[in-house]
């Protein structure tokens, strides 16, 4: 293995039923976010900003089109020059399966093997920043002991059931950890784990093999958290802006943040910066008897009518006398005459027709699956 040689591990085989309908035909990871991103942007970012040249990433068996429609040759991330790569593992466990074959700790195996890496890097699929590896890895490089994680202290109304809390001493040693079970702590905020590790990769290539003999239930994940209870391990606290991303409700908070201009700037414009898929489109067209106040649009809209604090995908039409407020609108979608959004989130290739109303609230924002056609109102209340 070479010295300090790191390769990456992004997993996305873990779902969240509070996501549907959005994640039904998507991987978590392939969710759009704040317009031109998806969130697998992020990840991928990170680890090429950490000069990290070799990345495995793991999907569910039947999400394979998106993720192949937008990772495509890997160019955007600098995955398709010479020293670079990528490879992509589909999970055969989907369809509500415990164990996994031996092809997944066969191809995990060979490939760290093949990286020659010293260390491996961890990051699961639903924690959304924009995280220094580097840094991560020259902590873990310090103690070197055989795991380091990453935490954010974060309020316990944007941590989701099961999520991992650290109990972590002075020293930056993790004390103890436990599963959140969902009901408010004497706490204003916990250590919440991102589900981000940076470990030995001779290490973890020892602890894939023993799985795979043992324990057919156990994925990568799995071994990492059981590692975390009897295993030396560092915790790496990370202050930018985090979004926990787990059901629609967090998913339109952390599109909405993008809107306030402190938490856009520090998760979109800090030091790193975030890659996304290079789509080139003409510029948003804006009548002039539109009015668009307090929101993003990508290339290619058409605004004849009322946008309000909202988000909108490349290829977006909203028609005369139209009015959005408060929602993310996804690719070619079209709102025409007289129609009304609000706190809404409308997939892509959407049609909501001539004055019919599609409208959620603040806390419980309605979603509007894609490709559908929306030929009369929708109001949903907060029962």
């Amino acid at each position: 293995m070479k010295t300090n040689k790191t390769c990456a591990i992004l997993g996305d085989i873990n779902t969240y039923e509070g996501l549907l309908p959005l994640t039904a035909r998507r991987p978590v990871s392939l969710l759009p976010f704040d317009g031109i991103y998806r969130m697998i942007d992020f990840n991928l970012s990170n680890v090429i900003d950490a000069d990290i040249h070799s990345i495995y990433m793991i999907f569910n068996q039947g999400m394979t089109q998106s993720v192949i429609d937008h990772v495509s040759s890997g160019k955007e991330w600098n995955l398709s020059s010479l020293p670079n790569r990528y490879f992509m593992h589909f999970f055969q466990g989907f369809e509500g399966e415990k164990t996994v074959d031996e092809h997944y700790y066969d191809a995990i195996i060979e490939y760290i093997q093949k990286s020659d890496s010293e260390f491996t890097v961890f990051i699961g699929n639903k924690m959304l920043c924009n995280l220094d590896l580097g840094e991560v890895r020259n902590i873990h490089n310090l103690h070197r002991d055989d795991l380091t994680v990453v935490y954010k202290k974060m309020p316990t109304e944007q941590i989701a059931k099961n999520d991992i809390l650290l109990d972590i001493e002075s020293n930056g040693k993790v004390k103890d950890l436990s599963v959140y079970d969902g009901n408010t702590t004497s706490e204003e905020t916990e250590n919440l784990f991102m589900n981000i590790f940076i470990v030995k990769s001779d290490w973890l290539i020892e602890e894939l093999k023993k799985g795979k003999a043992v324990d057919d239930t156990l994925k990568i994940e799995d071994i990492f958290r059981d590692a975390m209870k009897t295993k030396t391990t560092w915790a790496f606290e990370y202050t930018g802006y985090l979004s926990n991303i787990y059901d629609i409700k967090s998913y339109y908070d952390a599109n909405m943040d993008m809107l306030d201009s402190s938490k856009f700037l520090s998760l979109l414009h800090s030091s790193k910066r975030i890659y996304m898929k290079n789509l080139n489109g003409v510029p948003t067209y804006y009548s002039k008897d539109s009015e668009v106040i307090n929101s993003q649009l990508a290339t290619g809209c058409l605004v004849y009518g009322k946008v309000k604090q909202s988000i909108f995908s490349r290829g977006a039409v909203v028609r005369e006398n139209a009015v959005v407020s408060d929602s993310i609108i996804m690719a070619k979608t079209e709102i025409k005459k007289d129609a009304r959004v609000e706190y809404a989130i409308i997939d892509k290739n959407v049609i909501i027709e001539e004055g019919v109303r599609v409208i959620g609230t603040k806390d419980k924002p309605i979603v509007v699956e894609k490709n559908a056609h929306i030929m009369e109102d929708l109001i949903q209340t907060e029962g």
